[in-house]
């Protein structure tokens, strides 16, 4: 499994958006410029953000982007699915059939059972998290070292 560039980048350009101060917010230009990648790119993942319902842009010579609601409601889970989809969903089978009509595991497949769990495991983790739970520093977010204290757990016991 892959994070895709789109789902680190809309996350990170969220994050930036939410620890502004200017009431304005950002520019595609300010934010192009932080984070090292083309104007063109940022402003597909700002409207995508925006089409989401995590962003809205401020009017004017000098608007920009900001939050559309608190960082506290932004659910990361929406926001990935959002820029990049679910790793799993229910129209994965019929994208995967190879060169036949069906699959020819569509009625006992266990490696859809494997995708479904791990989807609900990401699943579970992701909708604990919130955009106000990555404003902090890396080191201080009590709820991402918990999880991965929790990560930890799990991996020595198997």
């Amino acid at each position: 499994m892959k994070i895709t560039a789109q789902e680190e980048y809309g996350i990170r350009i969220l994050i930036r958006i939410a620890r502004c101060a200017d009431e304005s917010g950002l520019t595609i230009a300010q934010i192009s410029e932080a984070e090292g990648l083309t104007p063109h790119y940022i402003a597909k993942l700002t409207r995508q953000l925006r089409l989401g319902g995590f962003l809205k842009s401020t009017p004017g010579k000098n608007g920009g982007y900001i939050l559309s609601k608190p960082a506290s409601e932004i659910n990361i889970n929406l926001v990935l699915k959002t820029v990049g989809g679910a790793l799993f969903d229910a129209a994965f089978c019929a994208t995967h059939i190879g060169a036949l009509n069906l699959c020819t595991n569509s009625v006992d497949c266990s490696a859809r059972s494997l995708w479904k769990i791990i989807q609900f495991a990401v699943d579970q983790v992701l909708d604990k998290m919130t955009l106000a739970d990555l404003c902090g520093k890396e080191d201080s977010v009590v709820k991402l070292q918990a999880l991965l204290k929790l990560e930890t757990q799990l991996l020595q016991t198997v």
